[in-house]
């Protein structure tokens, strides 16, 4: 087998594990609440944290002193 097949059969193989992960949480009222948890602590978590960087580079790429 060469290396484009593996990674061929490989895609192949995860892709259908994913799809299999998801149909199972979808259809599974207590995981599909608890995926739903999960996503609203992650976005809750990243998306401040996320924007408070880009504001801050965006400060300092502005040549802009600190308000000290």
């Amino acid at each position: 087998m060469t290396e484009r097949g593996a990674r061929i059969a490989a895609n192949a193989v995860l892709a259908s594990a994913a799809i299999a992960a998801a149909y199972v949480v979808l259809t599974t009222p207590p995981l599909r609440r608890l995926a739903r948890r999960a996503a609203r602590v992650w976005l809750g978590a990243s998306i401040p944290v996320y924007l408070a960087t880009e504001i801050r580079r965006a400060w300092v790429e502005s040549g802009r002193t600190a308000l000290t």
